[in-house]
Protein backbone atom coordinates (compact mmCIF):
# COMPACT_ATOMS: atom_id res chain seq x y z
CA UNK A 1 0.00 0.00 0.00
CA UNK A 2 2.86 2.57 0.76
CA UNK A 3 4.54 1.57 -2.90
CA UNK A 4 1.19 2.19 -4.01
CA UNK A 5 0.82 5.27 -2.69
CA UNK A 6 4.38 6.77 -3.20
CA UNK A 7 3.96 5.78 -7.14
CA UNK A 8 0.46 7.75 -7.31
CA UNK A 9 1.84 10.89 -5.53
CA UNK A 10 4.57 10.68 -8.19
CA UNK A 11 2.32 10.67 -11.31
CA UNK A 12 0.36 13.02 -9.93
CA UNK A 13 3.23 15.33 -9.29
CA UNK A 14 4.61 14.65 -12.72
CA UNK A 15 1.07 15.46 -14.16
CA UNK A 16 1.65 18.95 -12.55
CA UNK A 17 5.23 19.46 -14.26
CA UNK A 18 3.56 18.45 -17.31
CA UNK A 19 0.80 21.15 -17.43
CA UNK A 20 2.84 24.12 -15.95
CA UNK A 21 5.68 22.91 -19.35
CA UNK A 22 2.27 23.23 -21.43
CA UNK A 23 2.12 26.54 -20.40
CA UNK A 24 5.08 27.54 -20.79
CA UNK A 25 5.95 26.23 -24.18
CA UNK A 26 2.57 27.66 -25.57
CA UNK A 27 3.66 31.51 -24.62
CA UNK A 28 1.26 31.57 -21.45
CA UNK A 29 1.39 31.19 -18.03
CA UNK A 30 -1.18 30.32 -15.36
CA UNK A 31 -1.41 32.10 -12.42
CA UNK A 32 -4.18 32.22 -9.15
CA UNK A 33 -6.72 34.90 -8.98
CA UNK A 34 -6.78 36.39 -5.92
CA UNK A 35 -10.33 37.45 -4.30
CA UNK A 36 -8.71 41.11 -3.43
CA UNK A 37 -7.34 41.68 -7.26
CA UNK A 38 -10.92 40.73 -7.85
CA UNK A 39 -13.22 42.42 -5.56
CA UNK A 40 -10.90 45.81 -6.53
CA UNK A 41 -13.49 45.96 -9.37
CA UNK A 42 -16.89 47.02 -8.04
CA UNK A 43 -18.81 48.66 -11.28
CA UNK A 44 -17.92 48.40 -14.34
CA UNK A 45 -19.82 48.57 -18.73
CA UNK A 46 -22.65 46.37 -18.15
CA UNK A 47 -22.82 46.46 -14.24
CA UNK A 48 -26.63 47.45 -12.59
CA UNK A 49 -27.48 48.31 -9.61
CA UNK A 50 -27.99 50.66 -6.50
CA UNK A 51 -23.97 51.25 -6.57
CA UNK A 52 -24.44 52.41 -9.58
CA UNK A 53 -27.16 54.77 -9.61
CA UNK A 54 -24.86 56.30 -6.43
CA UNK A 55 -21.82 57.03 -9.14
CA UNK A 56 -24.40 58.37 -11.87
CA UNK A 57 -25.45 61.01 -9.04
CA UNK A 58 -22.32 61.48 -7.98
CA UNK A 59 -20.86 62.14 -11.56
CA UNK A 60 -23.94 64.14 -11.71
CA UNK A 61 -23.36 66.48 -9.35
CA UNK A 62 -19.63 66.55 -9.75
CA UNK A 63 -20.61 68.40 -14.03
CA UNK A 64 -19.67 65.02 -15.34
CA UNK A 65 -22.80 62.86 -16.08
CA UNK A 66 -26.32 64.29 -17.56
CA UNK A 67 -27.83 61.05 -18.33
CA UNK A 68 -30.56 58.73 -16.44
CA UNK A 69 -29.95 58.20 -12.72
CA UNK A 70 -31.23 54.39 -13.72
CA UNK A 71 -28.41 51.96 -12.12
CA UNK A 72 -27.32 51.03 -15.30
CA UNK A 73 -23.74 50.98 -16.13
CA UNK A 74 -23.81 52.03 -20.25
CA UNK A 75 -21.34 53.77 -22.49
CA UNK A 76 -22.48 57.34 -20.99
CA UNK A 77 -21.92 56.19 -17.26
CA UNK A 78 -18.58 54.20 -18.68
CA UNK A 79 -17.54 57.53 -20.52
CA UNK A 80 -18.24 60.14 -17.67
CA UNK A 81 -16.11 57.82 -15.44
CA UNK A 82 -13.23 57.85 -18.02
CA UNK A 83 -13.19 61.32 -17.35
CA UNK A 84 -13.43 61.78 -13.81
CA UNK A 85 -10.39 59.87 -13.91
CA UNK A 86 -8.59 61.96 -16.04
CA UNK A 87 -9.60 64.94 -14.42
CA UNK A 88 -8.17 63.96 -11.03
CA UNK A 89 -5.28 62.10 -12.55
CA UNK A 90 -5.87 58.23 -12.28
CA UNK A 91 -5.80 55.57 -14.43
CA UNK A 92 -8.77 56.36 -16.96
CA UNK A 93 -10.08 53.21 -17.16
CA UNK A 94 -13.93 53.57 -17.33
CA UNK A 95 -14.38 51.34 -14.45
CA UNK A 96 -15.10 52.37 -10.88
CA UNK A 97 -13.16 50.07 -8.87
CA UNK A 98 -12.15 51.16 -5.07
CA UNK A 99 -9.86 53.84 -5.89
CA UNK A 100 -12.19 55.60 -8.47
CA UNK A 101 -15.18 55.58 -5.49
CA UNK A 102 -12.81 56.49 -2.88
CA UNK A 103 -11.87 59.57 -5.12
CA UNK A 104 -15.89 60.59 -5.99
CA UNK A 105 -15.98 59.72 -2.12
CA UNK A 106 -18.12 56.90 -2.51
CA UNK A 107 -15.24 54.51 -1.17
CA UNK A 108 -14.62 53.34 2.39
CA UNK A 109 -14.29 56.20 4.90
CA UNK A 110 -11.70 54.13 6.88
CA UNK A 111 -9.43 53.18 4.15
CA UNK A 112 -6.70 56.18 4.48
CA UNK A 113 -3.15 56.41 4.64
CA UNK A 114 -1.92 55.41 8.57
CA UNK A 115 0.49 57.82 8.57
CA UNK A 116 -2.15 60.20 9.95
CA UNK A 117 -3.83 59.62 12.89
CA UNK A 118 -7.99 60.31 13.51
CA UNK A 119 -6.71 64.05 15.38
CA UNK A 120 -5.37 64.74 11.93
CA UNK A 121 -8.12 63.66 9.57
CA UNK A 122 -10.80 65.15 12.28
CA UNK A 123 -8.33 68.51 12.09
CA UNK A 124 -8.33 68.36 8.40
CA UNK A 125 -11.88 68.28 8.00
CA UNK A 126 -12.41 70.57 10.30
CA UNK A 127 -10.36 73.11 8.23
CA UNK A 128 -12.15 72.03 5.17
CA UNK A 129 -15.46 72.26 6.43
CA UNK A 130 -14.23 76.00 8.02
CA UNK A 131 -12.60 77.30 4.68
CA UNK A 132 -14.90 75.92 1.99
CA UNK A 133 -18.12 75.76 3.25
CA UNK A 134 -20.28 76.32 0.04
CA UNK A 135 -17.88 74.81 -2.40
CA UNK A 136 -17.69 71.62 -4.64
CA UNK A 137 -16.59 68.47 -3.59
CA UNK A 138 -13.73 69.08 -5.57
CA UNK A 139 -13.07 72.41 -3.98
CA UNK A 140 -13.52 70.99 -0.89
CA UNK A 141 -10.63 68.21 -1.22
CA UNK A 142 -8.66 70.71 -2.84
CA UNK A 143 -8.35 72.84 0.15
CA UNK A 144 -7.71 69.88 2.05
CA UNK A 145 -4.50 69.12 -0.31
CA UNK A 146 -3.09 72.79 -0.20
CA UNK A 147 -2.72 71.50 3.71
CA UNK A 148 -1.20 68.32 2.70
CA UNK A 149 1.13 70.21 0.44
CA UNK A 150 2.31 72.27 2.59
CA UNK A 151 3.28 69.85 5.09
CA UNK A 152 5.31 68.36 2.59
CA UNK A 153 7.01 71.61 1.68
CA UNK A 154 10.26 72.70 3.56
CA UNK A 155 8.88 76.10 3.68
CA UNK A 156 6.10 74.78 6.36
CA UNK A 157 5.69 72.96 9.56
CA UNK A 158 5.74 69.02 8.78
CA UNK A 159 2.60 68.32 10.53
CA UNK A 160 -1.46 69.10 10.32
CA UNK A 161 -1.67 70.85 13.17
CA UNK A 162 1.58 72.88 12.89
CA UNK A 163 0.08 74.14 8.95
CA UNK A 164 -3.24 74.17 10.61
CA UNK A 165 -2.04 76.66 13.73
CA UNK A 166 0.85 78.61 12.09
CA UNK A 167 0.06 82.04 12.90
CA UNK A 168 -2.13 84.09 10.32
CA UNK A 169 -2.53 81.09 7.58
CA UNK A 170 -5.58 80.18 8.29
CA UNK A 171 -8.07 82.97 9.25
CA UNK A 172 -10.94 80.67 9.57
CA UNK A 173 -9.70 79.42 13.09
CA UNK A 174 -10.29 82.62 14.72
CA UNK A 175 -13.95 83.44 13.53
CA UNK A 176 -17.36 81.94 14.01
CA UNK A 177 -16.87 79.28 11.14
CA UNK A 178 -14.30 77.28 13.39
CA UNK A 179 -16.88 76.56 15.56
CA UNK A 180 -19.60 75.41 13.00
CA UNK A 181 -20.52 71.53 12.78
CA UNK A 182 -17.82 69.90 10.72
CA UNK A 183 -19.96 68.83 7.45
CA UNK A 184 -19.94 65.22 6.48
CA UNK A 185 -18.91 65.82 2.99
CA UNK A 186 -16.08 67.97 4.49
CA UNK A 187 -14.63 64.47 6.52
CA UNK A 188 -15.23 62.71 3.15
CA UNK A 189 -12.83 65.53 0.92
CA UNK A 190 -10.19 64.85 4.23
CA UNK A 191 -9.72 61.26 3.54
CA UNK A 192 -9.61 61.92 -0.33
CA UNK A 193 -7.05 64.01 0.04
CA UNK A 194 -5.15 62.51 2.66
CA UNK A 195 -5.15 59.15 0.31
CA UNK A 196 -3.51 61.32 -2.52
CA UNK A 197 -6.32 62.97 -4.78
CA UNK A 198 -5.46 66.49 -5.34
CA UNK A 199 -7.60 68.72 -7.54
CA UNK A 200 -5.41 71.63 -6.92
CA UNK A 201 -2.35 70.61 -8.89
CA UNK A 202 -0.08 70.94 -6.05
CA UNK A 203 -0.71 74.22 -4.48
CA UNK A 204 0.21 75.83 -1.78
CA UNK A 205 -1.40 79.15 -1.52
CA UNK A 206 -5.31 79.52 -2.28
CA UNK A 207 -7.48 82.39 -2.03
CA UNK A 208 -10.85 83.77 -2.46
CA UNK A 209 -10.04 87.04 -4.64
CA UNK A 210 -13.14 88.35 -4.27
CA UNK A 211 -12.83 88.57 -0.07
CA UNK A 212 -9.25 89.34 0.22
CA UNK A 213 -7.37 92.29 -1.03
CA UNK A 214 -4.01 91.06 0.36
CA UNK A 215 -1.19 91.79 -2.24
CA UNK A 216 0.72 88.89 -1.49
CA UNK A 217 -1.40 86.17 -2.19
CA UNK A 218 -2.80 88.04 -5.53
CA UNK A 219 0.74 87.88 -6.43
CA UNK A 220 1.10 84.13 -6.36
CA UNK A 221 1.06 82.46 -9.43
CA UNK A 222 -2.43 80.88 -10.06
CA UNK A 223 -2.31 77.48 -11.20
CA UNK A 224 -6.02 76.77 -11.22
CA UNK A 225 -9.22 77.72 -10.11
CA UNK A 226 -12.03 75.68 -8.33
CA UNK A 227 -14.96 77.54 -7.63
CA UNK A 228 -14.34 80.67 -5.75
CA UNK A 229 -10.94 79.73 -5.14
CA UNK A 230 -7.58 80.49 -7.03
CA UNK A 231 -4.90 78.35 -6.02
CA UNK A 232 -1.30 79.00 -6.38
CA UNK A 233 2.74 77.88 -5.87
Amino acid sequence: MTVYKAIRNNIIFFLCLAVAAAGAIGGYTIYAVSQKSTSSVLSRYGSTGNEVRQIQKKLASLGFYSGAQDGVYGTQTKNAVTSFQKSVGITADGIAGSKTLLYMGLGNQQDYNTAYSNGDVELLAKVISAEARGESYEGQVAVGAVILNRVAHPSFPDTISGVVYQNGAFSCVNDSNWYQPVAETSKRAAIDAINGWDPSGGAVYYFNAAKTSDAFMHSRTVIKTIGNHKFCI
